[in-house]
């Protein structure tokens, strides 16, 4: 494999990677089942002149580099992030955008699951950190997602907190989800809403989208959650309630839940 190639698994992935861009399908390998299912595919990637195979279950799962391949494998190029620009986040908040952040997600099959779960609902943009340690879209993620990766846009910033602070200077509210509120008693607890950053108005302030402010949700990492600066940067901090018996769900179970309670429209 070159390090500049990605092996997508999966007929649901694979599919929606085709979908969005046949082009980029380097090499195509699948067994006889799944060659049944992929007949217009192989039509199109021949008069494209990409390489494809059949081939039996013991060299796909070489070639895959897992049991848990789906039957095919599509070498394609390698996942690129997008940095973030200056004038990206005025244009987001006039847009009314969603964004899902997430704060040194560790584990690539909680990255994909989030990446499923926000295609699922329509949010366009997903924002990683450049940190050590905060999982990247590997063949794990894209493997989990299911397709996922092909209907947002991946992007990156260097540091969390200040861009956290940027976009609130941009209309937007920062929803933070905190495993439990600050001084919660163990059992009963409500959400929590709490605004340790505000912004003084100024006559420079970007336009605002016309609704409701847009909201960016922003999930921490598995063991240690949010970040103290990057908790200090959110407008807003949200637990969700449960009865106590364990201390949190799992990020991308409490990623769904609060993606559909603020995301969603």
């Amino acid at each position: 494999m070159n390090p500049e190639e990605l092996k997508i698994c999966g007929l649901a992935a694979v599919r929606a990677r085709y979908q969005r861009d046949p082009a980029s399908i380097i090499r195509l390998y699948f067994d006889l089942p799944t060659s049944r299912k992929i007949a217009a595919m192989l039509k199109a990637l021949a008069a494209l002149r990409k390489i494809y195979r059949c081939v039996e279950p013991a060299e796909l799962e070489k070639v895959a580099g897992s049991l848990h391949h789906g039957g095919i494998v599509a070498v394609v190029a390698g996942a690129v992030s997008q940095p973030v620009k200056a004038a990206d986040l005025p244009q987001w908040a006039r847009s009314g955008e969603s964004l899902l952040i997430l704060d040194r997600i560790g584990n690539a099959h909680n990255l994909g699951a989030l990446v499923r779960t926000a295609a699922f609902f329509g949010i366009p943009r997903v924002i990683l950190t450049d940190e050590a340690g905060a999982a990247r879209p590997s063949e794990a993620a894209y493997r989990v997602a299911e397709g996922g990766f092909e209907w947002l846009t991946v992007h990156r910033v260097r540091a969390l907190a200040p861009f956290l602070r940027d976009l609130a200077a941009a209309g937007y509210e920062v929803i933070g989800a905190a495993t439990r509120p600050p001084n919660a008693r163990p059992r009963g607890i409500e959400v929590a809403r709490v605004v340790p950053y505000a912004l003084a108005p100024s006559a420079a302030a970007p336009a605002r989208h016309a609704g409701p402010a847009p909201r960016a949700l922003v999930m921490g990492n598995e063991e240690h959650g949010l970040a103290p600066e990057v908790t200090a940067a959110c407008t807003r901090l949200e637990t969700i309630p449960g009865t106590g018996k364990v201390e949190s769900l799992n990020v991308s179970v409490a990623g769904a839940v609060l993606m559909w309670e603020h995301l969603r429209h």
